[in-house]
């Protein structure tokens, strides 16, 4: 199957490179070269977006949040020339699956589209109680009521499904819901632990996630 990129950069020497790169490298390309064409081009049949932060009319990290919050749910990779953690942490926390600063190899960029591709493509567990997810469209459901889940909190909520009632370590969680590599602080994963638990709530759902302080979290 050949992957659609959707590669968003401003800069029309570096969005060639990546093009020709990727194509290289096997994928299909659509380009955008801001944030307002991006959001229309989401909305095609595209499997990954590659996104710059720095774009001249918005921050990359709005585009990615809107994106998520019109059902997009395809892997969005940023491009950054900043290295700071509290960059990457911002990424994440809008909605993106991996953070990727400049300068880089394209070897690697498709290594990672590669690597975000396959984690979005895993099947997750069906049920668990009462609670069901869509790996097709990123939501979680209850008796025929849903919300959407960015795939973070889908990733997360899939690991503690898949083992239910069973305590799964902090560490093995950030494994499954960030990419390899990534810095997730405590208050990160405590912070996304905290929102999958509203959204079960707003659910009615019969489970919730339980702390074992020190150990872990398990959902029963």
């Amino acid at each position: 199957m050949r992957h659609t990129i959707l590669v968003v950069e401003d800069d029309h020497g570096l969005r060639d490179v990546l093009v020709r790169g990727l194509r290289d490298e096997g994928f299909a390309t659509l380009t955008a070269q801001d944030g307002a064409a991006a959001l229309r081009l989401a909305q095609d049949a595209v499997d990954a977006v590659v996104l710059d932060v720095g774009l001249p009319d918005a921050d990359g990290r709005d585009v990615c949040q809107a994106m998520r919050a019109n059902g997009f749910q395809a892997p969005v990779l940023f491009l950054t020339a900043h290295h700071r953690l509290t960059d990457r942490l911002g990424g994440f926390s809008a909605g993106g699956d991996d953070y990727l600063p400049k300068p880089f190899h394209l070897a690697e960029l498709a290594a990672r589209l590669r690597a975000a591709l396959k984690r979005a493509g895993r099947a997750a567990p069906a049920r668990a109680g009462d609670l069901t997810l869509d790996p097709a469209r990123f939501a979680a459901g209850v008796a025929g009521c849903e919300v959407a889940l960015t795939p973070t909190e889908f990733r997360l909520l899939a690991a503690l499904m898949a083992v239910q009632g069973t305590i799964v370590g902090r560490r093995e969680l950030v494994r499954a819901g960030w990419p390899e590599g990534a810095h997730v602080s405590d208050n990160t994963l405590d912070q996304y632990l905290s929102r999958l638990r509203r959204k079960l709530r707003r659910l009615g759902s019969d489970l919730t996630i339980h702390t074992s302080r020190g150990i872990g979290h398990r959902l029963a």
